[in-house]
């Protein structure tokens, strides 16, 4: 599985060169979230999946990184080139942007 850390996701980001998916709950997100991304809970993205575009990269985040790397695996079987983001949001909140509350 591939995986990506914040601060090559945070500069990928700016130049729109990737897709961020947060699989993390709803409740997560009110604490915690990094603006423009897509949220689908884990266990919505069999049904949702269709969301999702194949012809970009997507980066897959969650608290710390258990749930986005199952859910890694699952849209590589599907056909997406995808990449599990390293410590998730709470290395996003450490390396990246100190004003996201860490959980």
């Amino acid at each position: 599985m591939k995986s990506i850390d914040v601060d090559d996701l945070n500069m990928r980001l700016k130049t729109n060169d990737i897709q961020l998916l947060d699989v993390r709950e709803a409740y997560e997100l009110e604490i915690a979230k990094i603006k423009n991304c897509l949220h689908i809970p884990m266990m919505d993205v069999p049904n949702r999946v269709v969301e999702l575009n194949k012809e970009k990269d997507i980066a897959v985040i969650c608290h710390s990184g258990i749930r986005s790397s199952q859910v890694c695996v699952f849209l590589k079987q599907k056909g997406f080139s995808v990449y599990n983001v390293l410590g998730g949001i709470d290395m996003w909140s450490e390396k990246i942007d100190p004003s996201i509350k860490k959980y």
